[in-house]
């Protein structure tokens, strides 16, 4: 068995969310176009007595260190099924933006779970692994999977996409985050007594992507969470107004925001963005990343 495992996953960036009317479940059938990036947190499990989780990082602070951690979760789940004890230390090294919309908790999940399946030597195969993250989260499944892929049912159903080239983001931080349940309840009062449709992927966008062409892309981009998003936080509004000033293709709210996402058509530009929106006084802070990036990936093992 080894002392320590470390597993590096990413962020995401949804370039389409379109979202359905309420199920009777309370979820939402999803057409979810993931797009993951270069920004990382690094996962590591090492035997323990007993389950801790710790988290250092921009925003540590706000991350649960309990049993409800998605990381926490995710060893629990595993050690379940094996009939093991989730004996283990979970540290957690975030760059992820917390409560962002960048699936940061999510990846925490698929991490520390492929992190224990190295750790324990369960051989779990790929599909089991998947089905584990699925119970974990909707997100999660395609934190395992990074690249590019489209997710069905609510997220959680996965085809994997081509990716043509090399999309560059630049990624603004809120002031303070926004509850992802209160985003879909708000997205339901917005919607009350109108013909939602049914999600679809934009088969103009999967082009784009398959072509890697980022204005393409910057011409089908869609959010259907981005009115309840502003609605709670309508000052995400301006950070959006400026990224476009600046030369931003396109500018949208990321997944459940409060973080934003603006598409440059390449490095320079996505530069430029990000400088005129430190400057801007209409965000927290900034990150550039390109993508797509690889999904869950283990980085580092140490011998017992």
């Amino acid at each position: 068995m080894s002392a320590s495992v470390a597993v590096r996953v990413p962020a995401k960036v949804n370039v389409q969310l379109a979202v359905g009317a309420a199920r009777p479940d309370g979820f939402h059938d999803l057409a979810n176009v993931f797009l993951a990036v270069g920004l990382y947190d690094e996962v590591t499990v090492t035997p323990a007595d007993e389950l801790r989780v710790t988290c250092e990082g921009p925003d540590a602070d706000q991350v649960p260190l309990d049993r409800t951690n998605l990381a926490a979760r995710a060893a629990i789940a595993l050690a379940e099924r094996r009939g093991l004890e989730p004996a283990v230390h979970v540290h957690i090294a975030k760059d992820i933006p917390v409560a962002g919309g960048m699936a940061g908790g999510s990846a925490d999940g698929a991490g520390a779970l492929l992190a224990c399946d190295a750790l324990w030597g369960t051989g779990a195969s790929r599909e089991e692994l998947l089905d584990i993250c699925a119970e974990l989260g909707s997100d999660v499944p395609f934190s395992l999977v990074g690249g590019a892929a489209l997710g069905t049912g609510r997220g959680e159903k996965l085809r994997v996409l081509d990716v043509g080239g090399t999309f560059h983001w630049v990624f603004a931080m809120a002031g303070r985050g926004l509850s992802t349940p209160a985003v879909f309840r708000e997205f339901d009062r917005l919607g009350e007594g109108t013909v939602i449709p049914e999600p679809v992927a934009s088969q103009p966008l999967l082009d784009a992507l398959a072509k890697g062409d980022p204005d393409a892309l910057a011409a089908a981009v869609s959010n259907d969470l981005q009115p309840a998003a502003l609605s709670l936080f309508p000052e995400l509004a301006d950070t959006l107004d400026a990224g476009r000033a600046a030369g931003a293709l396109t500018a949208l709210v990321s997944g459940s925001g409060p973080t934003t996402a603006f598409l440059a058509r390449d490095p320079e530009s996505a530069a430029k963005v990000a400088e005129t929106l430190r400057a801007s006084g209409t965000c927290r802070a900034v990150r550039t990343a390109s993508g797509p990036a690889p999904g869950a990936t283990v980085v580092r093992t140490t011998g017992a």
